[in-house]
């Protein structure tokens, strides 16, 4: 196990009705005049936001609203609303919505105090330092950016998708209530459980060896999601799997399931190659959902990469799946390897398909002549080399987005 830091500052607030006690969190955490953000009506039309705002006003706190939010969100808005905070002088942003809104919401945060462009942090030009303090409502369990120190953008203007990482903008405060979650449509239900496993996968597929601990908790939050996934696109109010899932969201991306895995104590663990390559199809085509594109491109990720090291996909396939591990005397044993790794790496993406996600990127509406500008925007990105698990080259990426068709 590696040297690491494990910081989780968020206080997690999870229970059925517990959407109506937002208020009291948050003036017990010290805010008092709030920016609202949240997304393009669902919240508004559910009732949700009322609630959330009532709850304000009965615990004396004062509120602006700024809605809008899109999947992907997207610079503009952010910059909007970084103008907005200031001019109203709120002293802390409220999301209401799921990784999108929150993710547009710590920009927003860590936007206002800079006298820069926001683009910077993303651009890698400038660190994330100050922070206005952040809450989440939770409505959709997916991205994890309720308890995470991840946020991620879009650019528009120059179809760009880049994240940037920093613990002072990981939420106070989280409400957490999967009753919530019984609306929520089954595609995004689904889109959410994947993004939660490709969390988890991209830090089991880093390049350090077996973390026993680790390991146990990422496969076991995983098999669980297999579980309950099921179950909750069958009877979308079955609370038990609704709450399992939306825990299970948290744990997958609040950087416990990386402990002891990265090389860098205080660096996430893994490559997260498949992201990357995701990112891209999404920064592009930005009505692409993030966990949807995931659905394709980490079974084409890991059917392109695991020869780097076959004993970790073993290790996955006997976790997850129960496939047995090849012993050592089998014969012929790389052909045992790649049939046990290759149908692993099948059930997962059977298991991603019955949920009702695409197979290919064609499901998408895009064609392979996509590959040349997906690849101009990674190579500004990542550079023309990343990764970890195996460093992939430009040819490399190419090669899996043509594998993904």
């Amino acid at each position: 196990m590696n040297d690491f830091v494990f910081c989780s500052p968020t206080k997690f607030v999870f229970g059925r009705g517990y959407v109506d006690r937002t208020g009291a969190e948050l003036a017990g955490a010290g805010f008092k005049r709030v920016l609202v953000v949240f997304g393009q009506g669902s919240v508004v039309r559910s009732g949700l936001l009322e609630r959330v705002e009532q709850s304000l006003v009965d615990a004396g706190l004062s509120f602006v609203e700024c809605g809008g939010v899109r999947p992907n969100p997207e610079v503009e808005w952010v910059r909007a609303a970084i103008e907005k905070a200031r001019a109203e002088g709120v002293d802390g942003v409220l999301a209401v919505g799921g990784g999108s809104v929150i993710d547009a919401a710590k920009a927003t945060a860590f936007g206002v105090p800079y006298a820069g462009d926001v683009w910077d942090f993303f651009a890698k030009k400038a660190t994330v330092g100050e922070c206005l303090p952040i809450a989440a409502v939770l409505t959709i369990p997916a991205a994890g950016s309720e308890a995470s120190s991840s946020c991620v953008l879009s650019n528009d203007a120059e179809n760009r998708k880049v994240g940037t990482n920093g613990d002072v903008f990981r939420p106070r405060v989280a409400i957490m209530d999967p009753e919530v979650t019984f609306t929520l449509p089954a595609y995004q239900t689904a889109a959410g459980v994947t993004d939660m496993i490709a969390h988890i996968c991209e830090r089991y597929f880093s390049a350090v060896g077996e973390v026993p601990v680790t390991d146990n908790l990422a496969c076991g939050i995983i098999r669980a999601l297999m579980e309950m996934a099921p179950r909750a696109l069958a009877d979308p109010e079955d609370y038990e799997a609704r709450a399992n899932i939306m825990w299970a969201g948290t744990l997958a991306h609040n950087d416990l399931c990386g402990c002891g895995r990265s090389t860098n104590p205080t660096a996430r663990a893994g490559g997260w190659e498949s992201h990357a390559l995701e990112h891209e199809l999404s920064a592009h085509y930005p009505q692409v959902a993030h966990g949807a594109g995931l659905a394709v491109i980490l079974p084409a990720w890991m059917r392109y990469v695991w020869r780097t090291n076959p004993e970790r996909f073993l290790s996955f396939a006997d976790d997850v799946f129960g496939i047995e591990p090849v012993d050592d005397d089998f014969e012929p044993r790389e052909e045992a390897v790649a049939d046990a790794v290759e149908a692993a790496i099948d059930e997962l993406q059977m298991f991603f398909v019955g949920m009702g996600m695409p197979r290919v990127l064609g499901d998408f509406g895009v064609g392979p002549d996509c590959i040349d500008e997906l690849l101009a925007t990674l190579e500004k990105t990542k550079g023309s080399e990343f990764g970890q698990f195996r460093k992939l080259t430009m040819d490399d990426a190419r090669a899996i987005y043509e594998s993904a068709f």
